[in-house]
């Protein structure tokens, strides 16, 4: 599919029709390309077909190494470039891949039927791929066609992809009705060669030596190259490829560097979070510890009192009374001294119970009823003691706070 072609042969009106064509076809669903980088898609090709006219945006059918069909864009036509200071024309094709802008198009050299690639080219492999710098640097989104349309002129302009070979004469005139295999691009005047309406309006270059052959039946003559013209084109294209060598091994050891930085920021990252749970986990066992400590102390100075009231007290042991050896110090451990003692002696007698129905001197129904009201007897006991306990706790937590510290931090 190709833009119409307009009833004028303005510039103006070919870039109207071009914009048209563009936006119509982006606003379809047909095509791979994602719809945030449609508008910047479109851009790029209006940017190089103002640019570069012979250069016009179409969409075509491109097939995958894998066999799979897509519909693409490209921008197809010829590309001018100065050699020797003639201007000629190179065909080519930028095909705009389903990654595009993210990811360069496909460049390829379109050779005609009397025009072969040049072997070995420093920068176009035998299938007409192009290859050059820019595209291997390719940065988005500041790469765009308009550049990289500029810097194949310059590569062409040093060291030209194509050659023409060999044709035979005819004195027969030019067939009108003869199609032109490539319409997207002028072909150019010549004796032999048939002149098709292009698609877009021709700009006025000089006859390509790329093109055709003359009538004669010999190789078009090529204008002899100066020895310092080739030695400096030579130079230039070993400083071109040095550098880029240069710039792909530097940018190689820049991403090994910033892999081994994002290596130890991961690693002084896992560090840190070590270190601030260790922290958390040094002031918690501080906190445990003072508390410990101020137990221990309060602790000590009950023990201290006892010993100060009941030294040089002189008991016999025998007169000494069992309930009387402890005295509760006050009426919460008093009580919880009557709960427990009652708490053991019914878990005795539940035991001597199950000894008594095992050995079958009391009935199993009296036994249930036993063991049911000294259940629950004792479980009011324990609850009273887990109450009981837990007054004693706050009370000692206030007492705690009450307390002047004992030691300096």
């Amino acid at each position: 599919m190709v833009p119409p072609t307009p009833s004028t042969q303005g510039g103006a009106s070919t870039a109207q029709y071009t914009q048209q064509f563009l936006s119509s076809v982006l606003s379809q669903r047909g095509l791979p390309y994602p719809e945030d980088v449609k508008w910047l898609i479109r851009q790029h090709l209006v940017s190089v077909s103002e640019s570069y006219p012979s250069l016009q945006p179409k969409t075509s059918v491109y097939t995958h190494n894998d066999g799979r069909a897509v519909t693409l864009l490209q921008a197809d036509g010829t590309l001018p470039m100065l050699f020797q200071g003639v201007t000629y024309n190179i065909p080519v094709v930028f095909w705009l891949m389903e990654s595009y802008p993210k990811h360069p198009p496909l460049v390829y050299v379109n050779p005609t039927r009397d025009m072969i690639i040049k072997r070995p080219h420093p920068f176009v492999n035998p299938s007409g791929n192009v290859s050059i710098p820019y595209l291997h640097n390719w940065v988005y989104p500041s790469s765009n066609l308009l550049d990289l349309a500029r810097d194949l002129s310059l590569y062409f302009a040093r060291d030209p992809p194509l050659y023409s070979q060999r044709r035979l004469s005819s004195n027969n005139p030019p067939n009108p009705n003869t199609h032109n295999p490539n319409p997207n691009f002028a072909a150019p005047t010549h004796s032999v060669s048939v002149a098709a309406q292009p698609a877009i309006p021709p700009r006025s270059y000089p006859q390509s030596p790329y093109g055709g052959g003359g009538g004669s039946g010999r190789v078009a003559p090529r204008r002899e190259e100066d020895a310092g013209e080739v030695f400096r084109r030579d130079a230039m294209n070993k400083l071109v490829e040095r550098v880029d060598g240069d710039v792909r091994e530097l940018r190689k050891r820049r991403e090994g560097e910033m892999e081994g930085m994002f290596s130890a920021q991961a690693v002084l990252r896992k560090r840190e979070e070590e270190i601030v749970r260790g922290f958390r986990g040094m002031l918690e066992e501080k906190e445990a510890l003072e508390q410990q400590l101020q137990v221990v102390l309060m602790n000590s100075d009950v023990l201290e009192g006892w010993l100060r009231d009941n030294e040089g007290k002189m008991v016999d042991a025998r007169s000494v009374s069992v309930d009387e050896a402890f005295e509760p110090c006050d009426a919460l451990s008093k009580q919880i001294l009557e709960c427990t003692t009652a708490d053991l002696a019914i878990e005795d007698v539940i035991y001597s119970l199950d000894k008594a129905v095992q050995e079958g001197a009391m009935p199993f129904d009296q036994y249930l009823r036993s063991v049911r009201l000294l259940s629950r007897e004792q479980f009011l006991h324990r609850a009273t003691t887990s109450k009981v306990r837990a007054a004693q706790m706050q009370a000692q937590v206030n007492s705690m706070a009450a307390r002047p510290p004992q030691y300096t931090a």
